[in-house]
């Protein structure tokens, strides 16, 4: 039989990201709990959460800030809209921009989830200075990354 020896670039040990893919997806399976019974996904909390700053932004502005495309952010903006979370707003001078509103059942329900961060603060343990270090390095990583 063939000996097959793995690539030592290959190795999964060696892949920067993979923890960063790993941690990604522990830390959203602590939200499901906690979202689930709101009926939302993680996805949607975090458009409750940019609206919540900039309420009105447009679905390329909140495509932006939270790194995902028309593709993904359109299916999720017309279920919370079906909910009666969000409205949509076409721009006056611009009718291909669209802006994005909080409902006023929208904005109770944002607030509703003011809770949320503290119960998944305490489900991540780092030490304090950690948690910081971490939290800089991994915008650093998001405002250098470049698709090719």
């Amino acid at each position: 039989m063939e000996r097959f020896e793995a690539c030592e670039q290959l190795k999964l040990q060696n892949q920067l990201c993979f923890p960063l893919y790993a941690a990604s997806r522990q830390i959203v399976n602590l939200y499901t709990p906690h979202l689930k019974p709101l009926g939302i996904t993680y996805t949607q909390y975090l458009v409750f959460l940019v609206l919540g700053e900039s309420d009105g932004m447009t679905v390329g502005d909140i495509g932006k800030k939270l790194y995902l495309d028309n593709g993904t952010l359109s299916p999720l903006l017309k279920k919370l809209e079906k909910e009666g979370y969000i409205r949509r707003e076409r721009s006056h001078e611009d009718e291909r921009i669209v802006h994005i509103f909080l409902t006023g059942e929208g904005k109770s329900f944002y607030l509703s989830l003011a809770d949320i961060p503290q119960k998944i603060g305490g489900c991540v343990s780092l030490a304090g200075d950690k948690a910081g270090k971490l939290y800089a390095l991994l915008y650093e990583l998001l405002n250098n990354i470049h698709e090719e």
